[in-house]
């Protein structure tokens, strides 16, 4: 049977050595930050075995918030591929013993080309933390490992460091949502952060109608457009209101035969919610299902023009509801 205590005592030891290095967050962290934040080549991260696993996670990380990143493995370094690193780089070395031969070997090529370095080792006291800019001490007492041989808690440790790192110079550099989207186009987060222009029916497929427009031509352009409603535009094409399905609905309950001889201007709903063409089609999902409506009208300009629709069901089709 599964030894549960021991699962448990694991996450508890790998959580005590993300905690520890809490108050180690200081003038070194902050330097560090600087020097990322000053780059005008890469971040490359450097590290054997455990820690080159991490160090591919953090060089991940930081390209995928905005700051160009990669990994270079220090023993493929030393047989030909030393030329990676450059003068305007900062390499970050991951090193639990701040010993490792591998990595040692590229001090050289990081001294004679100007690049900067960062070392995260557990040894502040090490080879590689005495040659460093900025040396970041992620020492742990104890590996989650019942052995205490194998790196876990050291690991834990590191990749917490890497990523404090990240989001730190997120924000150092003013790194937006709208940047996170254009990074990743593909898969769910690119679903979740396409823009409502990508998505809206627009031009010849936007119901649209003067303001005096007939009912019945309204009733018309809001059926051959099939998306449940229809804008009202003025004389200037700027955007007075929307006419929908509901609208209609309420309109007959109420009417005393009259509903095809009023113009849109007598039933239209005015300002009508709307949402601008740059924006996520998160925040339209969030505008339709806090408004309780199925389409919300894209507009630009002041004064706002219907540029677009975007509706509940294109959502539907991007699988984002």
């Amino acid at each position: 049977m599964a030894d549960l205590e021991l699962a448990r005592k694991v996450l508890q030891t790998e959580a005590a050595a993300i905690l520890a290095l809490v108050p180690r967050v200081d003038e070194r962290f902050a330097r560090a930050i600087e020097l990322l934040g000053a780059c005008r080549g890469r971040v490359i991260l450097t590290g054997m075995g455990k820690s080159g696993i991490i160090c591919r996670k953090i060089a991940a990380t930081l390209t995928s918030t905005g700051t160009a990143s990669q990994f270079l493995h220090p023993a493929e370094a030393v047989h030909g591929d030393l030329g990676v690193i450059q003068g305007d780089d900062v390499v970050v070395a991951v090193s639990s013993s701040g010993e490792t031969a591998e990595v040692l070997r590229l001090l050289e090529t990081i001294r004679r080309v100007g690049a900067k370095l960062i070392v995260i080792t557990g040894v502040p006291a090490s080879t590689l933390a005495e040659a460093a800019d900025v040396s970041l001490d992620c020492s742990v007492s104890e590996e989650a490992c019942p052995l205490n041989l194998a790196p876990t808690a050291s690991t834990t440790a590191a990749l917490a460091i890497g990523d404090a790192l990240a989001m730190t110079l997120l924000v150092a550099k003013g790194f937006r949502e709208e940047d996170f989207a254009n990074l990743h186009p593909g898969g769910k987060l690119g679903k979740q952060f396409m823009r409502v222009e990508a998505l809206m029916h627009a031009g010849k497929d936007l119901p649209t109608v003067s303001a005096d427009t007939r009912m019945r031509d309204v009733i018309y352009e809001m059926s051959r457009k099939g998306l449940g409603m229809t804008c009202v535009a003025g004389k200037d094409g700027e955007l007075l209101g929307i006419i929908t399905d509901g609208d209609l609905r309420r309109l007959m309950e109420r009417s005393s035969g009259e509903t095809l001889t009023l113009t849109a201007a007598d039933v239209m709903t005015r300002n009508p919610v709307t949402v601008e063409p740059r924006a996520l089609a998160a925040q339209a999902l969030n505008v339709l299902e806090q408004r309780k409506i199925t389409a919300v009208v894209v507009a630009e300009g002041v004064p706002p023009r219907a540029v677009g629709v975007v509706h509940l069901h294109d959502l539907w089709r991007t699988e984002m509801v």
